[in-house]
């Protein structure tokens, strides 16, 4: 029987949270194997299987916090062809998914943090290529495939904003339902304005629990802001084309509505695109959880003369 501890911890780092087993009390393990991923407030660490044989205990579950060099699980490295051949009959269904588990663990390689990356955007490891080559996936890897591939960065943002997806799906639709589409935006634009309650109902919010790590990392920026100086950055930007749709509107805008059409109106639409494409930075954070908003709050500062 062969023990499986947690890491020898930094001296700094008293306790860790075990994030998530992949393997199961029964299955199968090869030495090397990794056995659980494990979080503390500065890294997140692999836990692999020091000997061949079966899994046969699980002592510590998924969220659990241990300490340093704590038992969490043991490994049967002698009985590999008695008891686990009972379980072989009986789970006979596990016994073919063993294939599958095991490329994931062998073909991408991929680190604890890549593998976060991953799940939070509900990607497919195998639709990843390594840019290197040598079967190992990088998160550099993962970014440029959800360059090259925006619709899969929405996929798993859209838990969060449910509402966001339904105006752009409807346009695939037949002819009827265009026309349904094109009534709906109009009375959202004029309801929205006078009567921000009614909307309330229907603004969907997600909370999503911060791991260990994420949470160190919210407090040290939290606590930089505090005790440092914060710069503003500016980034040159081409605007001729905003100032030629500008122009080209400006007099019929300003006879519609009554007012002129200014630049504040096309920053605020970009701003509201740009928190469609990319939900996590329209997200905040509440305690221990990351609340996701499926809805738009941008304030304007204006002079009062």
């Amino acid at each position: 029987m062969v023990d499986v501890k947690v890491p020898v911890l930094a001296e700094s780092v008293s306790e860790a949270t075990l994030m998530k087993w992949h393997k199961k009390a029964g299955d199968k393990v090869k030495r090397g194997d990794n056995l659980i991923d494990i979080e503390t407030d500065k890294v997140t660490l692999e836990v692999a299987a020091l000997s061949d044989g079966v899994l046969s205990e699980i002592l510590k579950g998924d969220g659990e916090i241990v300490e340093s060099d704590e038992i969490i699980a043991k490994i049967d490295n002698g009985s590999a062809d008695s008891k686990p051949e009972e379980k072989t009959t009986k789970e006979a269904p596990q016994q073919q998914s063993l294939p599958v588990d095991e490329k994931p663990s062998e073909s991408p390689k991929t680190s604890p943090a890549v593998r976060n990356l991953i799940s939070e955007n509900d990607l497919n490891m195998a639709d990843i290529q390594d840019k290197d080559g040598d079967g190992r996936i990088t998160k550099e890897d993962v970014v440029e495939y959800l360059d090259k591939n925006p619709q899969a960065r929405k996929s798993a943002p859209n838990k969060h904003t449910q509402q966001g997806r339904q105006p752009q799906a409807a346009p695939v639709e037949e002819n009827t339902e265009k026309a349904v589409v094109e009534k709906t935006p109009e009375p959202e634009v004029a309801e929205s304005s006078p009567t921000p309650v009614d909307k309330l109902e229907g603004r969907s919010e997600e909370r999503v629990k911060m791991t260990r790590l994420r949470q160190r990392t919210a407090e040290r920026l939290l606590s930089a802001q505090h005790e440092n100086a914060i710069l503003t950055t500016f980034n040159e930007v081409n605007m001729k084309p905003v100032m030629d749709l500008r122009s080209q509107y400006k007099e019929e805008f300003e006879k519609q509505h009554g007012v002129k059409l200014g630049f504040m109106s096309f920053f605020t639409k970009a701003s509201a695109e740009a928190l469609k494409k990319f939900p996590v930075i329209n997200a905040s954070v509440d305690e221990k959880d990351i609340v996701y908003h499926g809805y738009f709050d941008i304030g304007i500062a204006v002079s009062s003369e």
